[in-house]
């Protein structure tokens, strides 16, 4: 049985596509906490920072995403739609400034929110539990590469 040509390219296409819409490449943006790398996907657009990482089943343990704001202030988060538990690190200045650690996931349609009790400029959220077993605290230096 042979396959068209152009069901063929397609099918590489659509492979390609998928590969790099759901993960880093070595290039991509990172994040530095206490000697732990986590490649970053971003959420810069208001559409992108609404959805965050409930667009994945998983991310891998050295993943996380990062929300970039305009300007410092007190930034709310939800777990909408989300299918696993995570940490939400609010960062202000490269320096943590908030921790919400094992933030569970919500069935709800008006899940609750959890906002930072001091401004940020970015947020970090990484798998449930990093942020105890990495030892980051409130204070902890920062490092993005963009």
């Amino acid at each position: 049985m042979k396959i068209p040509l152009i069901i063929l390219g397609s099918l590489v296409v659509l492979i390609l596509i998928l590969i790099t819409v759901n993960f880093p490449n070595p290039q991509s943006p990172k994040a530095e906490i206490n000697g732990h790398v986590f490649s970053l996907f971003l959420a810069r657009t208001s559409q992108e920072q609404e959805i965050g990482l409930a667009k994945f089943n998983k991310i891998d343990k050295n993943q996380g995403m990062l929300f970039i704001f305009q300007k410092s202030d007190y930034y709310s988060f939800w777990m909408k739609n989300m299918r696993f538990p995570i940490d939400i690190i609010f960062i202000n200045k490269d320096k943590v400034v908030d921790i919400f650690q094992r933030v569970p996931v919500s069935k709800s349609d008006n899940p609750p929110t959890y906002t930072t009790h001091e401004k940020a400029d970015q947020v970090l959220e990484i798998n449930s539990g990093l942020s105890n077993e990495y030892k980051i605290k409130v204070g902890s230096e920062v490092k993005i590469n963009l």
